[in-house]
């Protein structure tokens, strides 16, 4: 009995760390996500406001993940250097401020502005979670560990849309600003005191090794394959839920900032999807589980061709389960592979993640002006197909192994 007792309190310890693990995690994935699509149920009303066309007003998204994509790279390689938790609090925290700066924009190039700032604070979350989870699960458990991370963004770039778009229609769009910003900073103050710090970071010995390392990764082809598909994940995730809101505004759908806003409720179907899945491709592998996404998303952007508000909305609750489903097949599998400096892997994911957010914001924009909604959907089409392509060739065909 004197031998199990403390055995039982290590485990009960154990227990509370993870579970108040996989809640920080899934945070540290939230907060930044209240940030990065907020303008997206207000696009049309921007537009109006700023007397701006559908390519113009969508540089408030590709402004945000331009400069997520510049930083990326570079704050995977600092927190290789000097942690996780610290560069991950401070990102969110500083995020906050120029959060609620946005809402004091007269014009659209000054918001743009802001937005862009905004996006500079973002890759260190968002990489440097990736490699804290990378680094704390194992084997097949990781998988729950990007569940997490999956889930919270899910979640947060849900919520982040709803509150705008009713914070919106109730009020204003820069109260939408300053509402996403005082969650945020609150947001960060959770993760401080939720997140456990790391136990098995190794520090890497000055930036300069970090960017070696950098440069080895992309030697790598399996890691270049995991980069290519982050690129055309956010290609079509941004694409879809940026022009989309354009082609629900016209007849016969007319759907407002609000009824645009609680559309995005329908991302939740990934959050719920993800565990599920995440504990399924620990069966099958992520090579599976990557071609079971796009096709399931496939569908969702077919269905939403149908003029029926209720079908296509099916169909964007497909699309959003295949896309988040897709992220946690590329995540998983970067984390098998990407071996040591994890943040640095990590960096250049998010780098690739949001350059292909960046020109799925603005490009499709062409393809709308030229054919609409359809012309779009064979643009984002073709971006998927090369995602099959690449994970047939590159991706682990069997499950993770402990």
């Amino acid at each position: 009995m004197s031998i199990n007792a403390p055995v039982g309190a290590q485990t009960a310890a154990s227990t509370a760390s993870d579970r108040r693990r996989f809640w920080a995690v899934a945070l540290c994935a939230c907060c930044p996500f209240f940030a990065v699509y907020a303008t997206q149920p207000l696009l049309p009303s921007l537009a109006q406001l700023f007397g701006t066309n559908a390519s113009e007003i969508s540089l408030t998204i590709t402004a945000t993940t331009l400069a997520v994509a510049i930083a990326a790279p570079f704050s995977g390689v600092i927190a290789d250097t000097i942690g996780r938790k610290l560069v991950i609090v401070a990102c969110i925290l500083g995020l906050s401020i120029p959060m609620a700066l946005a809402a004091t924009a007269t014009s659209l190039e000054q918001l743009i502005i802001w937005r862009f700032i905004q996006g500079l604070f973002i890759p260190g979350i968002f990489s440097v979670t990736l490699a804290y989870v990378g680094e704390e699960w194992k084997g097949k458990n990781i998988g729950m560990g990007m569940s997490a991370y999956v889930s919270g963004s899910v979640v947060g770039s849900v919520s982040g849309r709803v509150i705008s778009g009713i914070a919106a229609d109730l009020h204003s769009w820069r109260a939408s600003f300053l509402v996403l910003a005082c969650l945020i900073a609150l947001g960060g103050l959770c993760v401080w005191l939720l997140l456990p710090r790391s136990q098995h970071f190794e520090r890497q010995r000055s930036i300069g090794t970090g960017l070696l390392n950098m440069a080895r990764h992309l030697k790598n082809p399996s890691l270049v394959a995991i980069y290519a598909c982050a690129f055309n994940n956010l290609f079509v995730f941004v694409s879809v839920f940026t022009y989309i809101t354009f082609y629900l505004v016209k007849p016969p759908f007319l759907l407002g900032n609000a009824a645009l806003g609680f559309m995005f409720l329908l991302n939740l179907f990934g959050a719920f999807a993800n565990p599920f899945a995440a504990r399924w491709m620990g069966r099958v592998g992520y090579k599976v589980g990557l071609i079971a996404a796009l096709a399931t998303s496939t569908v969702g952007i077919l269905l939403t061709l149908i003029p029926n508000l209720v079908v296509a909305l099916i169909g964007v609750a497909l699309i959003s389960t295949g896309v988040f489903v897709a992220q946690t097949a590329a995540t998983g599998q970067m984390g098998a592979v990407a071996g040591r400096a994890k943040s640095s892997a990590a960096g250049v994911y998010v780098c690739c993640y949001y350059a292909g957010g960046s020109v799925g914001a603005f490009l499709p924009g062409f393809a709308y002006a030229a054919g609409g909604w359809p012309a779009c959907i064979a643009l984002i089409l073709a971006v998927k197909l090369i995602s099959a392509i690449i994970g047939i060739k590159y991706f682990n065909p069997v499950a993770p192994k402990n």
